[in-house]
């Protein structure tokens, strides 16, 4: 924030500039008046005045913390995915407009969200039931974005959301099924759900997400070549399903093994032929895994999902869930010795980082395994060997 000060015959004038009123708009300026000080007293006091200013002290409005979320997710939904924008929404009108949407911004204190934290951690939201640090942190990463734009914008001083504490979230324990699950659940969907049987070999060959495996339609796919192309996701949005860009935003070329090419030729001969037999054809551009004849829309994710749980009860995984198969894929690749930047790349990672970040745990059985490749090769270690 900017101060200025002027020497009005025996008095100085300092003002500190407060940005426009978002209610208003009008400019906003907190100024005092000072007699019987020098120049360098003047400055001083100026000081104090910027300073209190940027800590919300001076601010003069009646702007909520619900007018601030409104405001800055009309300006931010853009920039977020569909199935974000969704979550972020059913997290502003659950959990922060009811408890904090009639407050105004310049009471909120860092303090005041600790006491809101403990409560939700204890009582909950309007359920009742507590919620999650995990889910605790969601809201707080929403509400420090909020404030840091009001903060840009000139509507406070200061974050309070930056010097709040929400509660610690310990690292999820990752325990991906085991090959022979993966077995297990693949020859019992085999019996009940062939399409599912497709879609489960395909997640656990390529470690895709659910939203990437939803999005693949037959031009992605290179059955000569042995490759698929992941370059999308479908996600369920606001008004319906909607098709985007991938997580990190980059398309990826992954390889397939002999087995999952030959299921996805007797797939692709099940669907047209389905396709024939009601007096039409599949779509030049349709999806593998398609709710209609034709393969124009894709499966729905929370279906899907459903579906998978069903077929791992039956057979008494209730445990396992569909993302456990990228975990499977992942912890798979890195006990076989497979180099992280491989694994990073077929998981769709942005870089290494983040698949150490989230594996390390099963890096050092890579050693072990590495460890034992350098002595299979035979290389001679004794003092002196070149």
């Amino acid at each position: 924030m900017k101060g200025f000060m002027r020497q009005r015959g025996a008095a100085w004038e300092l003002r500190v500039y407060l940005g426009a009123d978002p209610v208003s708009g009008k400019q906003r300026y907190a100024t005092k008046s000072v007699r019987g000080v020098g120049k360098r007293e003047a400055q001083r006091l100026l000081n104090e005045m910027v300073v209190s200013a940027e800590r919300g002290l001076e601010a003069r409005t009646t702007t909520t913390v619900g007018d601030l979320l409104d405001r800055w997710f009309e300006a931010a939904r853009n920039d977020f995915s569909p199935k974000t924008v969704r979550e972020v929404s059913g997290f502003i009108e659950r959990n922060l407009r009811p408890a904090l949407g009639d407050v105004r911004l310049t009471k909120l204190t860092a303090a005041s969200l600790d006491r809101y934290y403990q409560r939700l951690l204890k009582d909950g939201g309007q359920s009742g039931r507590p919620l999650a640090p995990s889910t605790i942190r969601r809201i707080h990463g929403i509400l420090r974005r909020a404030l840091a734009q009001g903060v840009r914008w000139g509507w406070l001083g200061v974050n309070p959301a930056a010097s709040a504490t929400p509660p610690r979230v310990q690292s999820p324990d990752i325990k991906p099924p085991t090959p022979d699950e993966v077995g297990r659940l693949q020859a019992a969907i085999a019996e009940s759900d062939p399409e599912l049987l497709m879609f489960v070999r395909l997640s656990a060959m390529t470690g895709a997400r659910r939203s990437e495996v939803i999005a693949i339609r037959w031009p992605d796919l290179d059955l000569d070549e042995a490759v698929v192309t992941i370059s999308r996701g479908v996600v369920m949005g606001p008004s319906g399903l909607v098709e985007k860009d991938t997580k990190t935003h980059q398309a990826r070329r992954v390889a397939l093994d002999p087995e999952t090419v030959r299921m996805l030729v007797a797939h692709q001969v099940v669907v047209e032929e389905r396709a024939q037999a009601c007096g039409t054809k599949l779509a030049g551009n349709g999806f593998v895994f398609s709710a209609d004849i034709e393969g124009r829309t894709p499966w729905y994710p929370d279906s899907v999902s459903r579906r998978f749980r069903r077929a791992c009860k039956r057979i008494g995984l209730e445990g396992v869930r569909l993302h456990d198969l990228r975990h499977y894929v992942a912890t798979r690749l890195l006990s076989a010795g497979v180099d992280v930047r491989t694994v990073a790349g077929r998981l769709g990672h942005r870089n290494a980082a983040t698949t150490l970040n989230v594996y390390s745990h099963f890096v050092p059985e890579a050693d072990r395994h590495a460890a034992a490749v350098i002595a299979a090769l035979g290389t001679n270690l004794e003092p002196g060997a070149e």
